[in-house]
This record gives structure tokens, sequence and C-alpha cells, in this order.
């Protein structure tokens, strides 16, 4: 099952509106890419375990 991460769902000083999906490895490792080069964090395990705790099911609005 893909997941997503959505930055609007969490607080940010410049209102980022990224969300990444895709398979599970691929989401934490682009979440974790972007939070160091937009947000300033830095990249680590509690980084990528917070991401990885964070992410949610893709789930499609095919109609």
């Amino acid at each position: 099952m893909r997941k997503i991460t959505d930055c609007r769902e969490f607080p940010s000083e410049t209102h980022c509106t990224l969300a990444i999906s895709g398979e599970e490895d691929e989401v934490v490792r682009a979440a974790s890419e972007h939070a160091v080069s937009v947000h300033g964090h830095t990249d680590g395990p509690e980084l990528r375990k917070m991401i990885r705790d964070s992410l949610k099911d893709d789930i499609p609005q095919h109609a």
C-alpha cells in the first residue's frame, strides 16, 4: 500500500503545502531530504522515525 505524508499537518513558518506519496521507504527518504533542505531539520534516526510514524495510507481518489 502506498503511503503519504503532508507538510500541512505540521506547524511550519513557511506554511509548506508539499505532500509526498509512494512506497514507505521512498516517502521516508524523500520527506527527510525535504525536511532538511526546506525546514532546516537535522537528518537522522529520530527524524526518520517521526516521519515513518506519521505516514498514512494513500487512498486513491479515482473516479
